[in-house]
């Protein structure tokens, strides 16, 4: 005891010496009890101010560090001793300040503060910044811990605070001040006669102009300041009377900052405030925000006086009407009204659409608002627009009613009673020649759809008339708002499109009308694809849209490829949007890909008729659009359909089962995945395998799969047809995906991998190409996945880089690798899709890269430098680990492999690395050269990459200023606009460099 009491004693005299100011921590450490505060007697009680002050913080620190068990009579003793020493010499206040905090946070339950917070507001004003600090954190600690006793304080705590804060700059000292205030605000503190004070301590900083200094190592924001004062300022009522008055004279600030957080200010406080606090000030506030939405140049401000409009008409339509009380939103309105309304009598001047903003903006706050605005401006609009012959006069007051049915979205009675004169207007302006008018007519009609109760049935049967004839009509602007405005109506309405337009399309689609007719199918396609977002208009336009399949591989109707291809991606959009009901569902599972499959099959069996006629359904183009339509359904497919599904259609593949196919006239023989001879027809059709099967989502279970696989195999490996042995491939390598982890799914890879390197490697084989095209497939499904017998696929990829005959494919593989499968292999079709399967394969194997590429004799490094190409331009972070190889892929002969890496380094160069500064000048000198490249693209590329590099640092491009002025004269004469263009910008650039006004 004796020891440790000596020990102490040695601590506190180093501490208080001056020599140790890390004893503060070893005196805690040794006085578990707090004896420090006999042991710093001497110094407490010292005549020298310092030595004082280094007690005092010895005393201090060791509260904070031990935090030991006081008796609530030391504590009372120590908050008196602390008191006390706030009135000693200055430099004592500090290590004061830092005890308090101590005993506040710590002992706060022994604690009464009356008396003493007082004190401290007292000596506030005297404060350094950091003490200041210490004071405003005690004051929210003790808000949360002792609110009770600080209300009872009453307007004293106010008062002192007031006080306190008055003069206060620093900003981090000034947010903490503010989240006192808002305390006081919000957690009803009696501001008593001290409102107007505590008002203009706050609202003196109002608005916010701070900005902070770059590299701020404090982190206070300008916006976390202007919110913290905003919920200061629009905390309580009380404030109204002084802060309306400072909105409207901020309001005629020329600072747009000052402007924009008034406008947001006012639109924050009157949601608290009520009709009777905004009374006083509606017409100056009305003045002010006319003005700014009338005279303003920023969009935001605008934006935010719309807004403050609303707010304030939301406000004043709370109000509670009496029999002797005014009504403050008519005459709110009526100012608005007096004003704005005559301008829309002016359609042809440009303050109509200020003054429809503004209405518009009054209108969407309230029901009542809306009733009185459109009462007294519809009928003038209606008007106006009977009255007036220019187009674009009727077009502008369309907008404007347009606007106004928007800005009261759900409130349908109102515009009820002028229901006839609008339907009467839309559909006279879509009997105008005029395009603009009849595009503004089509969103009006879409704006009234969407109200309920505004188109009686007769009136959506006449809008489907209008409809279908704009439709016809050849100017392809209309038809594309047409054909929005009959997906909307569709979705509302979908008797009358199943009724009038389905069958208008169906004639014309079949209508025998030769070259001049094309467009017009086309529209019709489409459209039936835009409708159908409804079960009930679906079962009525997929069978026009198969019907066009049907007639076009039967030859009675002349529909060319891209007709053909048209339906099928239309069939496509159909269940990609509809919705996902066990309806639609049936009707894909039961009738389109049955009647898919089996037009397909008739094709593949018809072949060459006798008649010279061949299908269409042969064509590739065609059968890729089917693929997608199967796809797109089988990924939507519910669980139980999706398995009806997929095993229909492996029996179809793998037994010749026809039994679930329509016009069931086949053979009984079929054996789709048989290579034998030129059949080709058939076997191509395994491209609507893989769309099936691959799209399914994984916890369904495909039948027969190991059968399935192995014809898959063998079909990839011995068939001659490229769109049979890649699609054969593709299903393949989707299956392994989606396969279970297991021994199953490695033996299986490893056969399929010994057979495809026995093809590659044998230097007689004649199916290396299609052994090659299963390895990139697999390898890709693996790499998705993360399976661990990925690398030895793409290490087998690396090691064909040399190779004489299949190293450019193999540079060419890993685009396919890096990049996003649309058919296969996404997340669309269910695949697993491991997250930054890209930047892991690229940290795996940039290494071998590097040393294939070093290693490599000089004519197979064209190969390397592809592959790298391809790699970094699917990366989503473009890497600069190998800015040499990137570098002497600029040199390399092949314009595909330039064009790629000159498009990597592009985003590099915005932001480039201290490693491609250090090789500027081989930089510089490959983007010279690729100037003059035979091809336009790498010499625009090059150009742009030029560009670039004028933003790196200026003394270290220049020493190159003169080398690249001279070279880029010659892309100034070049032939095409957009090369010279391109030499402008860039020369522009290297000009200033150095120059006075330049960078």
């Amino acid at each position: 005891m004796a020891a440790d009491s000596a020990l102490l004693l040695s601590l506190v005299e180093e501490y208080v010496s001056g020599l140790q100011d890390s004893k503060a921590k070893d005196t805690a450490t040794v006085d578990k009890d707090c004896h420090v505060f006999s042991c710093c007697s001497l110094s407490l009680t010292s005549s020298q101010p310092h030595t004082r002050a280094r007690g005092v913080q010895l005393l201090s620190e060791v509260l904070h560090e031990c935090h030991g068990n006081l008796t609530e009579g030391e504590v009372e003793v120590l908050l008196a001793f602390y008191e006390n020493r706030l009135k000693d010499h200055y430099v004592i206040t500090p290590p004061v300040l830092q005890g308090l905090r101590a005993l506040v946070s710590v002992y706060v339950c022994y604690l009464c503060f009356s008396a003493n917070i007082r004190n401290l507001f007292v000596f506030f004003q005297s404060l350094m910044l950091s003490e200041r600090a210490c004071v405003y954190n005690m004051l929210i600690n003790l808000m949360e811990s002792r609110e009770a006793e600080l209300k009872g304080l009453g307007a004293d705590f106010v008062f002192g605070f007031v006080q306190s804060m008055d003069g206060e700059r620093d900003p981090r000292n000034l947010l903490l001040a503010f989240q006192v205030a808002n305390n006081i605000i919000h957690r009803g503190y009696d501001l008593g006669k001290f409102a107007e004070e505590l008002f203009e301590v706050t609202s003196c900083y109002f608005p916010i102009d701070f900005s902070p200094p770059p590299n701020d190592p404090h982190g206070i924001t300008k916006e976390e300041l202007i919110q913290t004062l905003r919920d200061v300022l629009t905390g309580t009522p009380k404030f109204a009377e002084f802060l309306l008055p400072l909105i409207i004279e901020k309001l005629d600030s020329d600072v747009l900052s000052a402007k924009l957080d008034s406008l947001q200010t006012l639109t924050a406080c009157v949601s608290r405030y009520e009709h009777k606090d905004l009374a006083e000030f509606l017409e100056g506030l009305w003045a002010s925000l006319r003005r700014e939405v009338f005279q303003t140049s920023s969009e935001k401000i605008e934006a935010a006086g719309l807004a403050a409009l609303t707010a304030i008409t939301s406000c004043l339509s709370r109000s509670v009407l009496t029999s002797d009380s005014e009504d403050s939103l008519c005459t709110f309105l009526e100012l608005v009204l007096k004003d704005c309304k005559h301008h829309l009598c002016e359609p042809d001047l440009k303050l109509v659409w200020p003054s429809a903003k503004l209405l518009q903006a009054a209108c969407s706050a309230s029901n009542r608002a809306s009733h009185i605005i459109t009462a007294a401006v519809m009928p003038s609009l209606l008007e106006q627009y009977n009255s007036r012959t220019e187009c674009s006069h009727r077009r502008t007051l369309l907008e404007v009613v347009q606007r106004f049915i928007q800005s009261v979205k759900g409130k349908e009675s109102v515009f009820v009673a002028f229901r006839p004169s609008l339907c009467s207007m839309v559909f006279s302006a879509l009997t105008e020649s005029n395009s603009s008018l009849q595009i503004t007519a089509t969103s009006v009609l879409t704006s009234l759809a969407q109200q309920t109760g505004l188109l009686l049935d007769s009136d959506v049967e006449l809008a489907v008339d209008h409809l279908t004839r704009l439709l016809l009509m050849e100017e392809e602007e209309r038809v594309r708002s047409v054909s929005t405005l009959c997906r909307s109506l569709a979705e509302l309405h979908p008797a009358a499109f199943i009724t009038k337009l389905i069958p208008r399309l169906k004639k014309e689609i079949v209508s025998s009308e030769q070259k001049s007719h094309h467009a017009v199918r086309q529209r019709c396609l489409s459209a039936l694809a835009a409708v159908s977002t409804q079960p009930s208009v679906v079962q009525e336009s997929t069978p026009v849209l198969m019907e066009v399949l049907s007639s076009a591989h039967a030859g009675s109707v002349a529909f060319s490829i891209e007709e053909v291809v048209l339906a099928c991606r239309s069939l496509q959009r159909v269940a990609e949007q509809v919705k996902d009901t066990e309806e639609t569902g049936r009707c894909f599972h039961d009738i389109i890909i049955p009647r898919l499959l089996s037009l397909a099959l008739q094709a593949a069996l018809q072949g060459d008729t006798s008649s010279g006629h061949r299908s269409p359904l042969l064509q590739e183009s065609v059968l890729s659009a089917m693929v997608s339509v199967i796809s797109t359904s089988c990924s939507r497919l519910q669980p139980m359909l999706a398995e009806q599904t997929a095993l229909k259609v492996v029996s179809l593949f793998l037994s010749g089962d026809v039994s679930f196919l329509p016009d069931n006239s086949f053979p009984s023989n079929i054996q789709l995945l048989k290579v034998s001879g030129d059949s080709w027809s058939q076997s191509q059709m395994v491209c609507l395998l893989m769309g099936c099967v691959c799209s399914l989502p994984r916890s369904v279970e495909v039948p027969q799969m190991d059968q399935l696989l192995s014809e898959l195999e063998e079909m990839s490996c011995s068939c001659s047809h490229q769109l049979s042995y890649t699609s054969a491939a593709k299903c393949f390598a989707g299956l392994v995906n989606k396969r279970p982890q297991g021994d199953d799914l490695d033996s299986l890879i490893q056969r399929t991998m010994k057979r495809v390197c026995n093809e590659l490697d044998s230097a007689s084989s004649s199916v290396c190409i299609q052994a090659f095209t299963l390895m990139i497939w697999v390898a890709k499904a693996l790499l998705l996945r993360y399976h661990p017998l990925s690398t030895a696929l793409t290490d087998k990829l690396f090691s064909l880089l040399d190779d004489a005959d299949l190293g450019p494919m193999a540079a060419d593989g890993f685009s396919l690798l890096m990049s996003d499968s649309a058919d296969i292999l996404s997340r669309g079709c269910h695949a697993d899709v491991r997250i930054m399967y890209r930047q892991r394969f690229f940290s795996e194997n940039s290494a071998k890269l590097v040393q294939g590429f070093n290693a490599a004799p000089q004519e197979k490094k064209p190969n390397y430098l592809k592959a790298l190409s391809n790699i970094v331009n699917n990366l989503p972070n473009k890497e600069s680990t190998l800015l040499s190889l990137m570098l002497e892929a600029l040199s390399c002969p092949d314009q595909d492999v330039q064009l790629s890496t000159l498009s990597c380094l592009e985003p590099v160069l915005a932001d480039p690395p201290p490693a491609l500064i250090r090789q500027l000048e081989a930089l510089v000198n490959r983007l010279l050269n690729l100037t003059s490249s035979p091809a336009m693209n790498v010499r625009i590329t090059s150009l742009r990459c030029i560009h670039a590099v004028s933003s790196f640092p200026e003394h270290e491009v220049l020493p190159f200023r003169a080398r690249v002025l001279r070279a880029l004269a010659r892309p100034l004469d070049d032939n095409k606009r957009l090369v010279r263009r391109g030499a402008v910008q860039a020369r522009g650039e290297w000009f200033l460099l150095g120059s006075p006004g330049g960078r």
